[in-house]
């Protein structure tokens, strides 16, 4: 007589905020399979419903809270992580409900959380994962998150309150991490952390073994590594270090993708002082500028912050003049906004609503025209795209270059393109461009059948990443 299985818990997932918090809600869910729990898409067939919150800004913790009501309504048996469980005694005062609140990256709080709200039947058939984990990205493209915290103190930003101080992973375990995605069919892998240059300067004297040889636990070190286990490569949240100039050779000699995603936030001395930032923006230009010698097709991101207190029209003017020579690939900007806990709430001179307004409408202007200018000096040109989407009917698809971050930049739309698939990597004919965006056609096919540019396959607008 056949054996019946017990039916095992269902857990539901919201994930918000940045990509770091993706990867704590990976590390959850794959514990949480690895225990033998399913996995449910919807409310209605969740027995418990984690939701993974945000709470850098007071806008974000504002949609963490809404989540939380959503799936207390829906479903009514939520566990809350994330960054917003330091502020516990907010959710619950709103919440009374919520079955448990832990911090950010406490992964053991929250299993022993759905292990006592959802306790799982015995059963030795029930404990089945996939050796890479389980993924909330497509198969094509996995984040590394490389450290957890941060030790500066921006003024701006509470990231050190809600997650503590730099706490490095071993590079053995990070390179591990990596061959198995890869192996499960990864072919880009994007390097997060809250501050990717300063990865192991708390446990600089500690190498680890890898292949027969060792491993130092520093950002270049660990690049060159991770470039040769075969995928692309992408580096995010790079503080302008000197060191980083060490990794610019590796994009050159094609180990990681060149593309460096900086959040310099303002080019103003007295603001960057205001913001606790470090000021040597001139240095930072002589810098970009050696960097393109060395690797001429590096694409530069970076997001920005308008209207911090105390910035004037002068400072702003600089600012723009600062962009203007910098000429940065993809830029981002936050209009500044008080967040409870944060330094910069008592700074003197806080700017105006519409000021910020207009001053971020300025910003944005200014490098739409230089995006615009520097995507159009790429048609005519062959470069390598990731697909990430494909439309068969249409014949058309959507991916990206070397320079696009997925969700974060542009795309690359494919005509002629109904015949391939997700996660290829393929040559492309650029055939036009917009200030987003470029358009083209698989290299070696026709390019006279002429169509109307494909439609997005998806269009999602991020204004760049984290304000850290």
């Amino acid at each position: 007589m056949a054996t019946k299985l017990p039916e095992p818990p269902r857990i539901g997932m919201v994930s918000l905020g940045c990509p770091k918090n993706l990867v704590d809600s990976e590390r959850i869910l794959t514990k949480l399979r690895s225990d033998g729990y399913e996995m449910s898409p919807d409310y209605a067939g969740a027995d418990v419903v984690l939701v993974n919150t945000c709470g850098f800004l007071d806008s974000a913790k504002e949609e963490s809270l809404e989540a939380i009501g959503e799936a207390i309504s829906e479903n009514g048996r939520v566990i809350v992580t994330g960054c917003m469980g330091k502020e516990a005694d907010v959710i619950r005062a709103r919440f009374p409900n919520v079955l448990a609140v832990t911090g950010a990256h406490q992964y053991e709080e929250v299993v022993g959380a759905v292990h006592d709200a959802a306790p799982m039947p015995p059963s030795a058939f029930l404990n089945l994962v996939p050796e890479s984990g389980l993924k909330l990205t497509p198969r094509h493209y996995s984040y590394l998150k490389i450290s957890e915290g941060c030790n500066h103190r921006c003024a701006f930003c509470i990231i050190p309150s809600l997650r503590g101080d730099l706490v490095s992973r071993r590079p053995d375990a990070i390179l591990r991490e990596a061959e198995k995605l890869i192996a499960a069919g990864t072919k880009e892998l994007l390097v997060i952390s809250q501050d990717t240059s300063a990865y192991g300067v708390d446990i600089r004297k500690e190498p680890r073994a890898w292949k027969g040889r060792e491993v130092v636990p520093h950002m270049t070190d660990l690049a060159r590594e991770l470039g040769q286990l075969g995928g692309w490569v992408r580096l995010h949240y790079v503080y302008p270090y000197p060191h980083v100039d060490q990794v610019i050779p590796l994009m050159a000699e094609g180990l990681i993708l060149p593309y460096l995603d900086i959040p310099f936030q303002h080019a103003s001395r007295s603001v960057l002082r205001a913001m606790r930032r470090p000021a040597n923006e001139a240095k930072v230009l002589e810098r970009i500028k050696g960097w393109r010698e060395i690797a001429p097709d590096i694409a530069i991101r970076s997001t920005f912050v308008v209207g911090f207190p105390g910035e004037t029209e002068d400072d702003f003017e600089y600012l723009m003049d600062w962009l203007q020579e910098a000429q940065l690939d993809r830029v981002g900007a936050f209009r500044f906004e008080p967040v409870e806990g944060a330094a910069a709430n008592d700074l003197p001179n806080p700017v105006p609503e519409a000021v910020k307004e207009e001053r971020y409408a300025r910003l944005m202007e200014l490098t739409a025209r230089i995006s615009a200018e520097k995507l159009g000096a790429k048609v005519g040109r062959t470069l390598d795209v990731i697909i990430d989407a494909v439309d068969a009917e249409s014949g058309g698809a959507t991916g990206r270059s070397k320079a696009d971050a997925p969700e974060i930049d542009g795309e690359v739309h494919l005509r002629d393109a109904g015949h391939l698939a997700q996660g290829d990597i393929v040559r492309v004919e650029i055939e036009d461009a917009d200030e987003h965006d470029l358009f083209g056609v698989p290299h070696g096919l026709p390019g006279d059948r002429q169509q109307p540019r494909p439609p997005r396959l998806h269009r999602r607008c991020v204004c760049g990443g984290d304000a850290d």
